[in-house]
């Protein structure tokens, strides 16, 4: 089984990787960890420093779990990023983290969690943080 996580240095992507490893504990799941710039922009806050990419790693090296981090620096979308990594591994769970929304800020298309739920071919898991 392989699960495909999207993360951001935020709360919600750190939500999102923690229920994919939650996951992985569960099934043996591999876990498929991808951050990409916005649309190409690495100076963006979602680009995750190397330094965030390493410390993912480290935590997922300790807790025992088969894994691979992407640190996309392509000039795709993240949902693209994503969705892309989903098709290349098989994945079988995409796990994505989603932030409250004001019902203003609902009427915008576009939004990353949108486009995965949305186009993806495997179920899409979308968590929040406490």
């Amino acid at each position: 089984m392989t699960v495909v996580v999207g993360y951001l240095p935020t709360p919600e992507g750190s939500a999102a990787v923690d229920h994919a490893m939650a996951e992985a504990k569960l099934t043996s799941a591999r876990v498929v960890v991808v951050n990409t710039g916005h649309h190409g922009d690495f100076s963006h806050p979602d680009f995750a420093t190397a330094q965030d990419m390493d410390t993912l790693d480290r935590q997922l090296t300790t807790a025992g779990i088969e894994h691979e981090v992407r640190h996309d620096t392509g000039s795709s979308s993240a949902s693209e990023a994503i969705l892309n990594a989903a098709t290349e591994t098989s994945a079988d769970l995409i796990v994505i983290g989603i932030r409250r929304r004001s019902p203003v800020g609902k009427l915008f298309a576009g939004s990353t969690a949108q486009e995965v739920l949305l186009d993806a071919d495997c179920p899409v898991l979308a968590v929040k943080p406490r």
